[in-house]
């Protein structure tokens, strides 16, 4: 197995070490809030530089080295039940002039659950033609940054189980493998079963 250079306190890579050139950067931050009106929200931001001046292929944006190619996000509001009550985005920086329309239609995602068979049903609402590719693939991983934004407001409530009656975070994971010494500390009667 390969190692990784050390990480440097500002990154989780070093980005000039002897022998590497830096020829991108990219940056996808997501959080998630409760609201005052007592929905939730998880945002997700994409930032897109080079070390380099840039111009789009078509050549009508020139991008100065380390200024923004992309940055652009999305804001899935949603409730309790994880159902998607409203979508907002931006952009403030992007390659091409349509580009900025990229994130209407986003609004197909109203209604939608957040869980099991979320990333399908992205990609049926989004043709990849009918969207900006950036938003569209920050939708993906905010699923679960959805889940974990709730998980301090679920620690109170029974776990969910199975209809054998098994806990269903059994086997998600890697950490909640049943053969894991979670698993075996955490629920024993369940430990080593598929």
């Amino acid at each position: 197995m390969s190692q990784l250079s050390p990480p440097d306190p500002d990154s989780a890579f070093i980005a000039h070490e002897e022998g590497r050139e830096e020829l991108h950067f990219r940056r996808i931050d997501m959080r998630g809030f409760k609201r005052p009106d007592g929905l939730f929200e998880v945002e997700g931001r994409i930032t897109d530089r080079k070390p380099h001046d840039f111009t789009s292929p078509n050549g009508t944006r020139h991008v100065p080295a380390n200024d923004p190619i992309h940055h652009m996000g999305v804001r899935l509001i949603f409730d309790e039940q994880m159902i998607v009550r409203g979508i907002e985005t931006f952009t403030d920086s992007a390659p091409y002039p349509d580009c900025w329309q990229g994130g209407l239609a986003l609004q197909a995602l109203q209604g939608l659950c957040i869980g099991s068979g979320w990333t399908r049903a992205v990609r049926e609402r989004l043709p990849a033609s009918h969207t900006c590719t950036h938003l569209r693939e920050l939708l993906l991983p905010l699923a679960s940054a959805a889940y974990q934004a709730l998980t301090e407001h679920r620690r109170l409530r029974p776990e969910a189980v199975d209809i054998q009656g098994k806990p269903i975070k059994i086997d998600s994971c890697y950490a909640y493998g049943s053969t894991r010494s979670l698993v075996r500390r955490r629920w024993p009667g369940w430990a080593g079963k598929e």
